[in-house]
């Protein structure tokens, strides 16, 4: 099923190829790591055991996500209409530990609708939300589903983790695979409280 994206400034219409449930996403993760493949353009050695690794990364996050009762209640409050049209593909790393929680957010409001395209199948797409010129994964759009009009977007990464990268780039110009690592730490000891908090600013609750 094709979804129209009305952009605000612009008015730009937009068709997606081909988009997915979560539950489709992973099973297609597992059909990439069944095949020793990856999704993307590029099918690299690299890509495809990075394909491997976020998979089970996923699993863990799909058995250990803790969404407080609070919060539960605030995400149940919202009054909208949306999709959540998230840009991803099955080597992020980023996208292995963000798309799971956003996932979990929008499975407690029926008011929200998750949908999940590949970043180098929808070019057209990708290249209207670029992060600092960059076609940077996970990116979410969020829909006004009434309007057709994009309100805001999330990602690539959780705020504090965006602050963190745009430092170390500042004093070093470039990620290095040590920083990298960190990177994943932090997302397992941060638990994904992060991620929930901000996509509670998203939705205004």
């Amino acid at each position: 099923m094709a979804i129209i994206l009305s952009m605000i400034q612009d008015k730009i219409i937009l068709e997606t190829k081909t988009d997915f449930s979560y539950s489709q996403y992973r099973e297609l993760v597992k059909q990439m790591v069944d095949s020793n493949s990856t999704t993307g353009s590029e099918k690299t050695e690299a890509l495809i055991n990075f394909t491997m690794l976020n998979d089970r990364r996923m699993n863990r996050w799909d058995k250990t996500i803790k969404i407080p009762k609070d919060i539960s209640s605030r995400v149940a409050s919202f009054k909208g209409n949306i999709t959540w049209l998230v840009i991803t593909e099955s080597w992020c790393g980023d996208a292995a530990h963000v798309v799971p929680i956003i996932n979990r957010i929008a499975e407690l409001n029926e008011n929200i609708d998750l949908k999940l395209i590949l970043r180098d199948e929808n070019n057209e797409i990708m290249n209207q939300f670029l992060t600092n010129g960059a076609r940077a994964i996970p990116k979410l759009i969020m829909i006004d589903n009434d309007s057709q009009a994009v309100i805001n977007t999330y990602g690539p990464r959780p705020s504090v983790l965006t602050q963190m990268v745009k430092e170390y780039k500042d004093m070093y110009g470039l990620l290095t695979p040590e920083f990298k690592e960190d990177l994943q730490i932090w997302y397992n000891r941060d638990k994904g409280q992060t991620i929930i908090n901000d996509l509670l600013s998203l939705l205004g609750v």
